[in-house]
């Protein structure tokens, strides 16, 4: 799950010298307002970003790491459903574009984009990091301000994202615009953060999606029931995301790197072929064995001993990760 691709390359450069001008003081000010609003402490049913300021310290603190767990939650799509691929998409609540940017990586910039936000200061400074992209389907992507409310209609498309948006809406809105987004697309992929209440939107949220008649393509290897027991467990993955000055800055950390916590669903209204199996927990590997935590069809929550004396499948256990599907395709 690292940001070793062409497009985040790409992402990486338009991002570069964003927040030249802006007094470091500012950017970490807007920065820890958004750590707050990430962790569920500021009100909801408001745009989280206001001004110019808010936008580059989001941009430059946030996009890199919302870029990442949506690109590992549309390569869990891509391979339970590996021969579809999106012609339009619909990014809600897109803001700067994050999702956009994994989208145009996942299928080769073949999906014509509209992005739809309410906060038109990230809009324009989405517009702006698209077009020095040098990718086609960002540069013609369609940026338009709309309220993310009961009140949305957006048009048939096949891919809807809503990607760190529902945490910001009031229990109405999101029910309303989880309902819309099944109505008008094949396929909707959502991604929260990964904290027991993002868990839970996006549990709320694949009930709704299920309820409309769609499929559950991951993470899950089946659309029946969540194992996990509500309050004292929660579904989450990792994904590695390289650290920015500011990061480095706000957070007083020397890594170069930092693993972005996420929870999310991906569903279809087209056949699709789930996992058999999710791991759900770090692998603990041992001497001579791998302990794996699996999210199954037909046994729930399950842990799985390789070791040694099962060959190759020992060799791929040794190298799955927390998030794959197991056993290898």
């Amino acid at each position: 799950m690292n940001a070793s691709l062409p497009t985040a390359e790409a992402l990486r450069g338009a991002l570069a010298g964003l927040l030249d001008g802006l007094p470091p003081t500012q950017a970490a000010q807007a920065v820890d307002r958004l750590i707050s609003h990430y962790r569920g402490t500021v009100p909801t049913g408001v745009p989280v970003l206001r001004d110019r300021s808010d936008v580059a310290a989001y941009a430059a603190y946030r996009m890199p790491a919302t870029f990442e767990a949506v690109r590992a939650a549309l390569g869990a799509l891509r391979d339970a459903a590996p021969d579809w691929a999106p012609a339009t998409h619909t990014d809600l609540g897109g803001g700067t574009g994050a999702a956009s940017w994994a989208v145009a990586e996942a299928w080769d910039s073949a999906a014509r984009t509209t992005v739809l936000d309410w906060a038109e200061p990230a809009l324009a400074l989405g517009r702006e990091l698209a077009a020095a992209s040098g990718i086609a389907a960002l540069e013609g992507a369609t940026w338009q301000r709309s309220r993310i409310s009961a009140a949305l209609r957006i048009e048939s498309t096949d891919l809807v994202t809503v990607s760190y948006v529902l945490n910001e809406l009031t229990e109405q809105d999101r029910t309303a615009v989880v309902t819309e987004a099944a109505r008008a697309a094949r396929a909707v992929v959502i991604v929260e953060p990964g904290t027991p209440d993002g868990y839970a939107r996006v549990i709320a949220a694949r009930d709704q999606l299920i309820a409309a008649g769609m499929t559950v393509a991951a993470p899950c290897p089946h659309s029946g029931t969540c194992p996990m027991e509500p309050g004292t467990d929660w579904c989450h993955f990792a994904a590695r995301v390289s650290r920015s000055s500011l990061h480095r800055q706000v957070k007083g950390g020397s890594l170069a790197y930092e693993d972005e916590k996420f929870a999310y669903v991906a569903a279809t209204r087209f056949p699709v072929t789930p996992a058999p199996a999710r791991v759900v927990r770090r692998p603990q590997i041992r001497k001579g064995q791998v302990l794996l935590e699996l999210c199954t069809e037909g046994d729930g929550l399950r842990r799985d001993t390789v070791t040694k004396r099962h060959g190759t499948l020992y060799k791929a256990a040794r190298d799955v990760a927390w998030g794959d599907e197991w056993p290898p395709r």
